[in-house]
């Protein structure tokens, strides 16, 4: 083997554990950094356990209030144009869950009553359909109904880009899955989201000349 082809070959043992580690943990996207506006919803697939009917919309909830408390992101309805949507969905601790789906408390549209006291307006106040509804809901699907769950043992925080009109149906920029990670007192999902921010801004100022 030559001196060259020596040489070339330890380089290449050199650089593929650091592209390894890059391509474990990737920087989020500019557009995620820049952000400043959040729209926080219930994932679309999400169902309410039947024995706890509430558990999407507290997450929601508790998910909003963490995101005011950060002071990053501020959370907004629809009908001001998100930069970024967090779609929550939590988890029973089960592999298959007897869920109800079409419940008016399930309302994946943004109403609800933020920490400052104001009412949140949405679909059902009047507005145009709402950009996260799915067009292909017709009024027989709207009703309440109960199906079995599969595969909801964790809670599921994702993040996606806003402005596109079904924003949701793109795949999500950063997504973290645990067991009861959007519940207690720091929810962990966000506490990880923050981290994985910190992180990309770090890789971001490590990469300026």
């Amino acid at each position: 083997m030559t001196r060259l082809s020596s040489l070339l070959l330890l380089a290449a043992l050199l650089t593929a554990p650091a592209y390894a580690k890059d391509k474990k943990k990737p920087a989020l996207p500019e557009y995620v950094l820049r952000a400043t506006t959040v729209l926080v919803v219930i994932n679309p697939d999400a169902g309410e356990p039947v024995d706890e009917p509430t558990a999407n919309v507290t997450a929601r909830e508790n998910v909003e209030r963490a995101m005011e408390e950060w002071g990053r992101l501020k959370p907004v309805n629809e009908w001001q144009n998100p930069e970024l949507i967090i779609a929550v969905k939590t988890g029973t601790g089960k592999l298959v869950q007897r869920s109800l789906k079409g419940s008016p408390i399930d309302n994946r549209t943004g109403l609800g009553q933020p920490t400052d006291g104001g009412i949140r307006v949405g679909a059902q106040q009047g507005h145009p359909p709402s950009p996260m509804d799915d067009p292909g809901m017709g009024p027989q699907n709207t009703g309440p109904r109960t199906s079995n769950e599969i595969g909801a043992n964790q809670d599921t925080f994702e993040v996606y880009r806003g402005g596109p009109t079904h924003p949701l149906d793109s795949t999500p920029v950063w997504r973290y899955s645990a067991k009861d990670c959007l519940r207690g007192d720091k929810l962990a999902a966000v506490e990880e989201f923050r981290k994985a921010i910190a992180d990309a801004e770090k890789q971001q100022t490590s990469k300026k000349p």
